[in-house]
């Protein structure tokens, strides 16, 4: 029994008859999940760079949250940023709330960010209890307050548990800023603002939310420490050892 081809290039490009014009080869920009069962690491790389051209587009959207989450976390009422999301997401979301309490690249105070996915005791307790939808709406109920700010990652943006959250975050008064996968999707037309990567491969989208959270807190670094700066900057980890 003969086995068929599994990468993008021996399933697609090398068995498709070429375009008239174009080289053998040539008669896909990238690989879809419909035409192969996985990437190869040339295949990842085209789709990442694609990818990364419909990042380049939004990059005013997260200089605006980087920008915002400044004055929230900053402001008189030292508000707070929530985060969360599903598998990969999930870390994603943990990575980004960690640059807040931590540092990312300037040294500066901490500021509170709750990742909402690694409270696993709650997490349980409300799988447990309550309807699955529920596992991070019921979170953002507790924690948030009118002002705050959540950031939820889904790579297809259908999360029934993200777009839960969205809408009760909403509900209390909360800005909903959202990553996703390609649009339109429910999650993104519930958020408040949202950045669409335009990729159909999980792995892909999850690499441009990583680009993108890290520079969500360069615009936050920024904001933050810009002349003068909003607050003192913090003991340099030298000086504290």
């Amino acid at each position: 029994m003969s086995i068929p081809p599994h990468s993008f290039r021996e399933n697609v490009v090398a068995q498709a008859p070429a375009p008239q014009g174009r080289a053998q080869g040539a008669a896909a920009a990238f690989p879809m999940p419909d035409t192969c069962t996985h990437l190869t690491g040339a295949d990842h790389v085209a789709s990442l760079t694609a990818a990364l051209g419909s990042l380049d587009a939004q990059l005013p959207a997260l200089d605006r949250w980087g920008r915002l989450a400044a004055e929230v976390l900053c402001g008189p009422g030292r508000g707070r940023l929530l985060a969360a999301g599903n598998g990969g997401s999930a870390a994603q979301a943990q990575h980004l709330t960690a640059e807040l309490v931590g540092r990312y690249r300037a040294d500066r105070p901490p500021f509170s960010a709750i990742c909402l996915t690694a409270e696993t005791s709650s997490l349980t307790a409300i799988a447990n209890d309550y309807p699955a939808d529920e596992l991070f709406a019921r979170q953002v109920e507790a924690h948030g307050r009118e002002g705050d700010v959540l950031v939820l990652l889904s790579t297809s943006g259908r999360s029934p548990n993200a777009v839960a959250a969205a809408r009760r975050a909403r509900e209390c008064g909360i800005t909903v800023l959202a990553m996703t996968g390609p649009a339109p999707n429910p999650l993104a037309a519930v958020a408040d603002d949202a950045v669409a990567i335009d990729s159909p491969w999980t792995a892909t989208v999850q690499e441009c939310h990583l680009v993108a959270l890290h520079l969500l807190c360069a615009a936050f670094d920024e904001a933050v420490l810009a002349e003068p700066a909003r607050v003192p900057t913090g003991p340099s980890f030298e000086a504290a050892t």
